[in-house]
């Protein structure tokens, strides 16, 4: 499964909780479907939403402290796509990039310590849509935690995703925030790119 893919799937959890015009590119479960149990779609999703938050939450470490140690780990380094992940011992999935080489890590959200194997790449070695994400980085001069602050200020909470990615041609910063009870989605125009300064696309 590709970098994007993975981040894609935290996205889509947003769905149950997300306002319809905001989450227009994402296939809603059809919650006339019921599993033996009585449950529908909607109800696994918004259970997993629940998860989410409770570790979230509980967790001692933010995302924006979890990138510092992650760009520690390789000096000059720029993170390209960063989400928490749930787990009996919940972690932040970062990858950085410098030049042509790209690091996978997994930074604890408790201890801030790396878990695991860090993954090793060369640029060449990811898939096309990973490739083509780190490349368009280059030509941002903006931080992923630029757009992370802006996104946070915008949606009122506090980010626990975010990423370049292309859609329909377009490149934006696509954070996700968790504020109160809701997980909402901030898309950004990084500067220069299609317009003048970061500002907000879509948010609920």
């Amino acid at each position: 499964m590709s970098r994007k893919h993975r981040f894609a799937i935290m996205l889509m959890l947003t769905a149950a909780l997300a306002a319809p015009e905001a989450r227009a590119d994402i296939t809603q479960p059809t919650a006339s479907i019921e599993d033996k149990d009585g449950t529908t779609p909607a109800d696994t999703e918004a259970a997993a939403i629940r998860r989410l938050l409770e570790q979230f939450r509980a967790a001692r470490l933010s995302l924006r402290e979890a990138m510092t140690i992650a760009e520690g780990l390789h000096r000059g380094s720029r993170i390209a796509t960063i989400c928490f992940e749930t787990s009996s011992s919940p972690g932040y999935r970062v990858t950085t990039v410098k030049n042509g080489e790209v690091w996978e890590n997994v930074i604890d959200a408790n201890s801030g310590g790396v878990k695991g194997a860090e993954i090793a790449s060369a640029l060449q070695q990811l898939e096309a849509e990973d490739r083509v994400n780190i490349i368009a980085l280059k030509q941002v001069r903006q931080e992923l935690s630029d757009a992370v602050r802006v996104a946070e200020n915008a949606a009122s909470g506090t980010a626990l995703g975010g990423g370049l990615m292309q859609q329909d041609g377009k490149l934006n910063f696509v954070v996700v925030v968790a504020s109160g009870d809701d997980l909402k989605e901030v898309m950004l125009e990084p500067p220069g790119v299609h317009r003048q300064g970061l500002a907000s696309r879509r948010s609920r």
